[in-house]
Order: C-alpha cells, then sequence, then structure tokens
C-alpha cells in the first residue's frame, strides 16, 4: 500500500532537534488549561516557579474586553503596548497574553513588543475563543440594560 501522506514523507526531526524545538515552543506559549490552573493555585508550573505571579493580558480592544474576558485579565490593546504603558510593571514581571484564538495575531503582535521592551512573555493558545467556548472556564461580561 503506498504511502500518500505527508506523516512519512518528510524524515522526522533527530531527537535533540525536536527537543530544543519543543522546548522554545514551551518557552514562548501555554494554553487555557495551565492558566486557569496556575490561576486558581493549583499548578505544577505555579509551585515550580515558586509562586511567581503573572499578568493575564487581554490585548483585544477595549470594546471586546468590555463584552467578555477571562478572569483576572488586565485590559491593554496590542496598539497601547509601549514603554510609557509599562513602566509601572517591574522587569522580573511575567505577561501572559492573548487575543481572539488561533485565527487571530493581536497576541504575537503583543509578545513581540513585550519581549522588546524587556519583559519575560508567554502567549496563551487558543485565546479567549478556547478560554470561554471550549474549556467554559469563568468568564468577566459586560451586563447590558437588556440583560438585566
Amino acid at each position: 500500500m503506498p504511502n500518500n501522506t505527508n506523516t512519512l514523507f518528510y524524515q522526522a526531526a533527530p531527537a535533540q532537534q525536536a527537543h530544543d524545538f519543543f522546548a522554545a515552543k514551551l518557552a514562548c506559549e501555554t494554553d487555557c488549561s495551565d492558566v486557569y490552573a496556575a490561576i486558581k493555585g493549583n499548578s505544577k508550573e505555579n509551585s515550580k516557579a515558586n509562586n511567581k505571579n503573572f499578568i493575564l493580558l487581554d490585548v483585544r480592544s477595549t470594546e471586546a474586553f468590555d463584552k467578555s474576558h477571562a478572569i483576572t485579565a488586565v485590559s491593554m490593546p496590542h496598539s497601547d503596548i509601549n514603554s510609557e504603558s509599562f513602566a509601572k510593571y517591574d522587569k522580573d514581571t511575567l505577561f501572559v497574553v492573548y487575543c481572539w484564538g488561533p485565527g487571530c495575531n493581536g497576541a504575537s503582535r503583543a509578545g513581540l513588543k513585550i519581549s522588546a521592551l524587556g519583559f519575560a512573555v508567554k502567549e496563551m493558545i487558543g485565546g479567549i475563543h478556547y478560554w470561554e467556548d471550549f474549556e467554559r472556564y469563568p468568564v468577566n461580561r459586560r451586563v447590558t440594560e437588556v440583560q438585566q
């Protein structure tokens, strides 16, 4: 039976190369489950880091943040990230950034800007879409008159 898929067509990377790739990838990203566990204070990562806190940064528009955002998240649209807006943070602060989801690169742009300012940063893959719609983790929502 011929193999017509790319799974085996391209040779796998040597073990060390794969290890280096995944180590670098995980140094720059996390997922909704790990972030939620850290917020709740019961993750291995959280205890490993001696309970070092992080700031969960929602980098979507203020309007999107007001509509719905992950618990504990702080709003800072990626277009507002600069040396002035980050002057209030200690340089050892870890930022975890998110945007809409896999189809949005706002979190990547925010991560690039934040790292250029000298701060540690990770992207929460999946964004608010995975947080809210797939994982069903708690969010803060704006309540409109119609909902009251």
